[in-house]
């Protein structure tokens, strides 16, 4: 697998090398050895999958300490755009996002560390979308910010019309507004 950094350490994307022919494609989705030696170790105890249709918007989420969430996500089915906010107090990068484009071509992953808040987009008619937690769900603990804050300056690519956001998201704070548990640390 290749590994690509973006502007926020520790925030990467993740390509695979696919092996086609003729019958199809294979690639490794996962390789705890490689993982550990590419990015760092994550001992994932949880896979998620969900399906949506075109407009729904999920997030900005994040699960409060103790109970804190690193995530490896990929879509395997449509198109979505997958944004992580940092969210830790005192970082350089405080407030600012990576948006990747992820869909069932590209065969991209997604590694979204602790101390962000996590959300996505579908693109396209429907997107079924998997990921890897490294902490259990604890609805006690669950969080989030806005994912319609404007002062993120995240271009989600669906007309505010189109948009499908469940009740629970439509009432998380903007981030001016949030007091974040996490503190940054090298």
């Amino acid at each position: 697998m290749e590994v690509i950094k973006t502007e926020i350490e520790g925030v990467v994307i993740i390509e695979p090398r696919i092996f086609k022919d003729a019958r199809g494609y294979f690639f490794e989705s996962f390789s705890q050895r490689e993982f550990d030696d590419k990015v760092g170790h994550v001992e994932f105890v949880q896979d998620n999958e969900s399906m949506s249709s075109y407009g729904v918007m999920r997030g900005l989420h994040f699960q409060h300490p103790p109970f804190t969430q690193a995530k490896l996500v990929r879509c395997v089915k449509g198109k979505m755009l997958d944004v992580a906010v940092d969210i830790r107090k005192g970082s350089p990068t405080y407030g600012k996002h990576v948006a990747v484009e992820l869909t069932e071509d590209n065969h991209r992953q997604f590694f979204i560390p602790k101390g962000f808040a996590h959300g996505f987009a579908v693109l396209s008619e429907t997107a079924v979308f998997q990921y890897k937690c490294d902490e259990f769900y604890h609805p006690e603990a669950d969080g989030g910010i806005s994912i319609l804050d404007g002062s993120l300056g995240i271009d989600w690519r669906i007309p505010t019309g189109h948009a499908i956001l469940s009740e629970k998201d439509t009432k998380h704070s903007s981030l001016k507004d949030f007091e974040s548990p996490f503190v940054y640390s090298k």
